[in-house]
């Protein structure tokens, strides 16, 4: 499929005069998609029940006719004022037990079943209208799921279907006491009707109980999703998609991809620096306008992942888009730098090489109002193009002369599973103990060593297409992939923390890691402060977490104390701790080797990743990079044919 260059744009926001210049410049441009919609609610219904399809018409007509294809949002994510006035109780609460205000956006709660009734009657309204509409060639489902905090939710409407949902899944109270040891503590219940939200408790609610409520939560996410999608095919042939956000894990992203065509996901690298993600100050500093050089690839290749669910396509086929592009500097991170000139670019080709089909910035131009008017877009608020304009123009140039940029399969493959994250949350057992860092660490480890990787879900149930299989941090490995994982022929590296739980947040017994034909038991296990590693005997340390490992198995590695750190049973192996930079780095390259794995240990900032025809190096850094013979300039790309 040929790539594509959009924007994101909203017609209600200015003069209708301006919007066929606006077209033209686009299409001019070199733009090919144009998502609107999202947040109109107020403007397509001002009142119950009383439609005002006029404008919306003509902006879809003004936009087509410049040939520029629509992505029609639904408007869920922002239900206007006289929603709140009808449904008072529609408000999510926060752990705390505080009503969610109006005044912004996201007020709503997933589990609130009148409020769902509003929704599918707007989608229902929307696809009649524009299901089969020439210009609209895409859908995107309500804006960023999870965004500000708002999966979870304890309102009365989520306690009751909470309620049922246990109700369901364990259709008995003395089921459930026993799968939650609610004989803890005098925990056990003669109801569901006597189970309330995992908050306000004196201390820690049973981990269970907080687990179950993750599910539940994640479920209602997917359900209400589903509700949109059903809908929009029964009028529309065009492909649906959501636009999830970086390092969100508060839902199920795999179970929703399941009812969509397209996982698409808004991509903010310097607001992720300074927002989100866990660095060094002098790794902020040298990369405080170009973004952490791995952070987004993660995601593309995780939501690469999350796009092949519905089609069945493997991990590395899956359809997938940045549905929002930092231009410039955003309006909500703690501190909101300048792109270093070339990044908008830099960032657009690295999408494109881990298959994005589109990359479509944000916004079209900058907004002079609201909560958003410091957010840069391609034009300032005068319509004075601002800097990613040409390097935008440049993209388009680029994608006209490019060859189709296919994805190739990845020798390495990642596990990564929301409900770990979830599980290490909720029993973190060390204060500085994150999930989604321990695999964000061993992508970059990967990454550093010139690899492609694919993204798997957890339930993966063939394993034969990877020469290398990685899985740290799995808190219950499912059976699809322990059977995988039997009869995989590669090298395998499981851990830490893998299998410690059971589904119902139970320690197994027989105890980890329980994988197939390694003699191990994790006989205990202890947080590490930061200043108190454990010093491996080849060198380097385990940070974090480590476990004492009793076995039969090769000891491949030890701690400097004597326990094993890595053993391994023909290519099976397991990491009882999580490694340092330096020990990762050997551990990872000996895997590769073990695999039959050619590397190729990259400097800070520059990365590789090879599409089926073409290599290309990204350079992240403030300064020129000389590597293999070729000059890299600063925040540049450089490509050539395999």
């Amino acid at each position: 499929m040929k790539r594509a260059l959009g924007v994101c744009y909203y017609p209600e926001h200015w003069p209708e005069e301006q919007w066929a210049d606006d077209a033209a410049r686009m299409a001019k441009l070199g733009l090919s998609w144009v998502r609107i919609g999202e947040f109109a609610w107020s403007r397509i219904e001002p009142a119950p029940g009383s439609f005002d399809w006029s404008w919306l018409d003509r902006a879809i007509d003004s936009l087509g006719r410049a040939g520029l294809k629509v992505v029609l949002g639904t408007p869920t994510a922002t239900p206007p004022r006289w929603m709140l006035t009808k449904h008072p109780d529609m408000l999510a609460v926060d752990h705390d037990g505080r009503p969610r205000g109006f005044g912004s956006r996201r007020h709503y709660c997933f589990s609130h079943r009148p409020y769902r009734a509003e929704c599918a009657r707007i989608v229902t309204a929307l696809a009649e209208r524009y299901g089969q509409n020439r210009y609209v060639a895409a859908w995107q489902t309500d804006n960023e799921y999870g965004c500000h905090d708002t999966t979870l939710s304890y309102s009365p409407a989520a306690l009751h279907a909470f309620r049922d949902w246990l109700a369901q899944r364990y259709q008995s109270p003395q089921a459930l006491n026993r799968a939650w040891g609610n004989v803890f503590w005098s925990m056990e219940y003669a109801s569901f009707d006597e189970i309330g939200l995992p908050n306000l408790t004196v201390t820690e609610a049973n981990p269970a109980h907080v687990m179950a409520f993750r599910r539940f939560a994640s479920d209602e996410v997917a359900g209400f999703n589903r509700l949109q999608t059903e809908i929009i095919r029964r009028h529309s042939p065009a492909p649906i998609a959501h636009n999830y956000m970086g390092q969100i894990t508060d839902f199920d992203h795999f179970a929703t991809g399941a009812d969509l065509d397209i996982a698409s996901w808004d991509t903010y690298p310097l607001g992720f620096l300074s927002d989100r993600l866990p660095a060094t100050p002098e790794h902020r500093r040298r990369f405080v306008r170009q973004g952490d050089p791995d952070f987004q690839a993660f995601h593309h290749d995780l939501y690469r992942a999350v796009g092949a669910m519905r089609s069945g396509r493997s991990a590395s086929g899956g359809r997938w888009w940045v549905m929002e592009q930092q231009p410039g500097p955003v309006n909500w991170a703690p501190w909101n730098p300048d792109p270093l000139p070339g990044m908008a670019r830099l960032w657009a080709w690295e999408a494109f090489a881990h298959g994005a089909e589109a990359v479509c910035y944000f916004r079209w131009r900058q907004a002079p109002f609201a909560q958003e008017q410091m957010h840069a877009g391609l034009l300032r608020p005068d319509s004075v193009a601002a800097p990613a304009y040409a390097e935008a123009e440049s993209v388009a140039r680029e994608l006209a002369e490019m060859p189709d940029v296919s994805t190739a399969r990845a020798d390495a493959a990642l596990v990564f599973d929301y409900a770990s994250a979830w599980a290490w949350e909720t029993q973190p057992q060390g204060r500085d103990f994150s999930y989604f860092r321990l695999v964000f660490e061993t992508y970059r480890g990967l990454r550093r060593l010139g690899l492609n990787i694919d993204i798997l879900p957890p339930d993966t149930a063939d394993l034969s297409a990877y020469r290398l299989v990685l899985a740290p941090g799995v808190a219950t490995l499912s059976a699809e992939f322990l059977n995988a994982l039997a009869s995989h022929k590669g090298i395998a590296l499981i851990g830490p923390r893998s299998n410690a739980k059971t589904d119902e947040f139970a320690t197994p017994v027989p105890l980890p890691p329980n994988l197939p034909g390694l003699a191990a038991v994790v006989a205990r296990v202890e947080s590490l402060p930061p200043d108190v590693p454990v010093a491996l005997a080849q060198g380097g340390s385990f940070l974090h977490w480590r476990e004492m490992v009793e076995t039969g198995a090769e000891v491949v590695e030890a701690c400097a104390d004597g326990w094993p750190a890595l053993i391994r049973a023909r290519g099976l192996h397991y990491l009882a701790g999580w490694p340092d930079e330096a020990a990762l780095n050997r551990i990872l390259l000996a895997a590769c080797h073990a695999a039959g794995i050619e590397t190729d240990p990259l400097p800070e900032g520059l990365r590789r990743r090879d599409s089926a025809t073409h290599r290309f190096l990204f350079n992240y850094n403030a300064v020129p990079v000389e590597w293999d013979g070729e000059t890299i300039p600063a925040a540049g790309v450089w490509w050539s044919p395999l």
